[in-house]
């Protein structure tokens, strides 16, 4: 993730991992707020399943999505489409 950014959007998959750019400071997690709510709304899921499991005050995150009943490459499909 890389808070900050002048719009958020994917960038692109880096060293084997997603990455992505979100508009909001990394102040009070308001980054990882809109990170949540970034990948709620590209993959349809609701704010509640999608979950940062491991790194909230890092760069590098584990987000789980709760439920999800699409395939890995759909949920990539989605996240680019969202850009």
């Amino acid at each position: 993730m890389q808070p900050g950014a002048r719009r958020t959007a994917v960038a692109g998959l880096h060293g084997g991992r997603l990455k992505i750019r979100i508009a909001a400071r990394a102040v009070e997690g308001a980054a990882n707020q809109a990170l949540v709510e970034f990948l709620a709304q590209a993959l349809g899921a609701a704010r509640r399943d999608v979950v940062i499991e491991a790194g909230t005050a890092a760069r590098q995150k584990r987000v789980a999505v709760l439920g999800a009943r699409r395939a890995p490459d759909s949920l990539l499909a989605g996240l680019k489409a969202a850009e």
